[in-house]
């Protein structure tokens, strides 16, 4: 908020003071409160208090600069987004009901107040939202219309049907090509598949009965089994991709993903605790192996690759004037191949030294704007085909490896200009939201549906739609994500199938 900070230092130390109490109780608020930025394109996020993180499960960087849409994922259906666009719109308040999702995934149900908050001159500057957590009221509301005289029936029906497909879930379970054990409160196995037997060598009267620290002469008295157990499991909240690694006797060393879940359920089943885990020491030594293979094999082609850059410049030089257009032209495109391969090697050495932790940060003050506007020209230098419209500014210097954030935005300005072949505008826009700066760079193309938009950012990702019609690796955007997330900014993607792209990254303003 340092655009109120601002304007406290102008109107001396009394209203300074009057600023700091009210931010004080802004963040002392049990309930959530941010501020968006309506003179600004989407309405960004440019304050959040404590509580709002606590309610989201977001932290304070990864919300600012966002539309409060992100809170909605995939729901996008409801009426109260209607009502609340609606408002915004004619820049009346509001108050809505609206299912959210937090961090992890986990629905709550928001209770929002809006306003908008106005200048001397009548223009509305920006919305303030206050929100509330009304997910227990809900689910009692919810309680009260089951509670009828159907629900005993409807135990009796669901304990009779668990009944009769206990020994059909079983055979299931034994199918699984996982292990997988189902513990007591006190961490007896109760029941093992075959695949756990198969997998750790043992049997089940050497399993089934015993305290899981015990099993195998103690081989599975691992540290972080036991803090997965007892000091994260009992919060009820389940542990998703839980890495342990194990020197196992006869079997070796084994690196596991562990998940596991509290089972709740009424009657004999209730408090039990079921663990999946899977073996995946075989996929990590392959992917390490193709890592290894990615840092050798760009090595070895940027030597052989700087050779012919020299030799084509020297070519250049020593080319005598009476040569035909043709040749220049052949030339030109031959110097063209060469820097898209260029381009591919050193993506491919950026990822392995990401995955060797390898990559380095030589942080230098610069101007923001230049920067920015510098790598669109250059951009446009190089493509007829599309314009390149900048809007905005941030009017500041900040602190960051200057060359990586050219990196990722000549990355998100190539993609974009790749994926919208039949439409002629690119857009980006500067600006600053809170004590951040965020580059939008928004195309008209093809779009990104909503089951690829997850992994976009994944390493070698590339949806099916795309392999067949674009040319790639799919690791431009992961690296791009991994620059961001060095720099403590965030990097993320809205999209519309048929309707274009909008790729959005903020970095923090350093002191």
């Amino acid at each position: 908020m340092s655009s109120f900070n601002n304007s406290t230092s102008e109107n001396g130390s009394s209203r300074g003071l009057s600023f700091e109490l009210l931010f004080s109780a802004l963040n002392a608020s049990v309930s959530g409160i941010i501020i968006t930025d309506n003179l600004q394109p989407d309405n960004p996020i440019v304050y959040c208090n404590s509580a709002f993180e606590k309610i989201s499960g977001y932290t304070r960087s990864e919300i600012i600069g966002h539309n409060c849409r992100f809170l909605q994922g995939k729901d996008r259906s409801q009426r109260a987004r209607h009502v609340i666009a609606s408002a915004v719109e004619k820049g009346d308040s509001c108050r809505v009901e609206i299912r959210n999702y937090r961090k992890n995934g986990d629905l709550f149900w928001n209770e929002l107040f809006m306003a908008p908050v106005k200048d001397q001159a009548g223009v509305i500057t920006h919305f303030i939202g206050v929100q509330n957590d009304v997910t227990l009221r809900k689910k009692a509301d919810l309680d009260l219309v089951e509670q009828k005289s159907i629900m005993e029936e409807r135990v009796r029906e669901r304990t009779s049907e668990l009944k009769e497909s206990e020994a059909f879930l079983s055979s299931i379970i034994q199918t699984v090509r996982e292990s997988l054990l189902v513990l007591d409160p006190e961490f007896k196995v109760i029941s093992a598949n075959d695949h756990f037997f198969k997998t750790f060598k043992v049997n089940s009267q050497e399993t089934v009965g015993k305290l899981l620290y015990d099993l195998g002469n103690q081989q599975w008295n691992i540290e972080k089994l036991k803090d997965l157990l007892i000091g994260i499991l009992p919060t009820n909240n389940p542990v998703l991709d839980f890495e342990v690694e194990h020197e196992f006797p006869h079997i070796g060393k084994k690196l596991m993903l562990l998940n596991a879940y509290r089972i709740e359920l009424e009657g004999q089943y209730k408090d039990r605790i079921l663990i999946a885990i899977e073996d995946i020491t075989d996929r990590r030594e392959i992917e390490r192996r193709k890592d290894d293979f990615l840092s050798i094999a760009s090595h070895e082609l940027k030597t052989p690759l700087t050779s012919i850059k020299g030799f084509m410049q020297m070519l250049k030089r020593l080319q005598p004037g009476d040569l035909p257009d043709q040749y220049a032209t052949i030339f030109e495109k031959v110097n063209v191949a060469i820097e898209r391969l260029n381009g591919l090697i050193t993506d491919l050495l950026d990822v392995s030294r990401i995955q060797s932790g390898n990559i380095e940060i030589h942080k230098d003050t610069f101007d923001f704007d230049t920067m920015v506007k510098e790598t669109i020209e250059q951009m446009q230098s190089l493509s007829s085909s599309h314009i390149i419209v900048c809007t905005g500014s941030s009017g500041l210097r900040v602190t960051a490896d200057e060359q990586q954030i050219v990196q990722v935005l000549n990355n998100l300005l190539a993609n974009a200009i790749k994926y919208s072949p039949d439409s002629r505008e690119i857009y980006v826009h500067i600006s600053r939201v809170s004590d951040y700066v965020k580059v939008s760079v928004k195309d008209t193309g093809v779009g990104i549906n909503l089951e690829d938009q997850q992994r976009v950012f994944q390493r070698f990702f590339r949806g099916a739609e795309f392999q067949r019609k674009f040319a790639g690796m799919g690791i431009g955007l992961y690296v791009c994500e991994q620059i961001i997330k060095n720099h403590n900014g965030t990097i993320w993607l809205e999209s519309e199938k048929n309707h274009g792209s909008t790729f959005n990254f903020t970095i923090p303003i350093e002191p």
